[in-house]
């Protein structure tokens, strides 16, 4: 299944760092053409610098504030145009405010609900429309593959002992993710597709997200970036009439 995604074309939100560089990466080892979106653009072309030439060529930067679907819109035109129809969406961005739900700023409860929920429906919204649009101009299937990258906190919410609950608003964010994953699954079927929507739900992953406190609550029992990547590809290149449907990783040992 890997040879039928060469070439193909690959978003990565949230690419500047920790799982999002981790999947750009992994998808280069596999000879796609990697659009890398983040905020912070310069750390995604450090990180290209880092890569082979052949890879370098490869990989493309562009700057896209997944919360704001005007400039969600205008992104993925480019993508169009300059480098052709979108066939794999990794729907990593994310964003998570520590504080209590009852009392912290509501700008920053509306940042977390705006990146984790609503900007992924903007990029599956476009993605899907390419890919819709490229199967039409082929008179064939539409097909493609779009990943969510969800978390364990979508299934459950910890009840940690001792420690006042930081989480607010993440884990029901997290949970609109798992039920937006079932809804594009009957979505995708219903509308005669064969694309692909498959829900990846790691445990604590030592990326920027977390800090060093919640690392010593877990007494350093953690998943790492590129753990989360190789659950990416598992389901990528699962066979045509296989569908990774929901994936969870924990770390061995894991608390919660």
């Amino acid at each position: 299944m890997a040879d039928q995604l060469k070439s193909k074309i690959a978003v990565v939100t949230g690419a500047s760092s920790g799982i999002g560089a981790a999947v750009v990466k992994d998808l280069l080892k596999l000879h796609l053409v990697v659009i890398g979106l983040a905020r912070r653009i310069e750390r995604v072309a450090e990180l290209k610098q880092q890569l082979s030439a052949e890879e370098q060529q490869r990989l493309h930067v562009m700057h896209c504030d997944v919360t704001n679907a005007a400039n969600v819109a205008e992104v993925f035109k480019k993508i169009t145009l300059n480098h052709g129809p979108v066939h794999v969406l990794v729907n990593n961005a994310g964003c998570l405010r520590m504080g209590q739900l009852c009392d912290m700023p509501a700008e920053q409860i509306e940042e977390v609900l705006h990146t984790n929920v609503m900007g992924l429906i903007h990029c599956t919204r476009h993605a899907f429309a390419a890919m819709k649009e490229a199967a039409e101009a082929a008179n064939a299937q539409p097909s493609g593959h779009v990943i969510l990258i969800n978390s364990i906190l979508g299934h459950k919410v910890p009840v940690i002992p001792g420690h006042v609950p930081s989480l607010n608003i993440y884990p029901a964010t997290k949970y609109a993710v798992t039920a937006i994953n079932e809804i594009y699954r009957q979505e995708f079927r219903a509308l005669g597709t064969r694309i692909k929507v498959a829900s990846i739900s790691p445990g604590l992953v030592d990326t920027e997200l977390i800090t060093e406190e919640q690392k010593k609550i877990c007494h350093g029992i953690i998943l790492q970036p590129e753990d989360v990547s190789r659950a990416v590809m598992f389901a990528l290149t699962s066979p045509p009439h296989v569908s990774i449907y929901e994936l969870t990783i924990k770390p061995a040992g894991d608390m919660i």
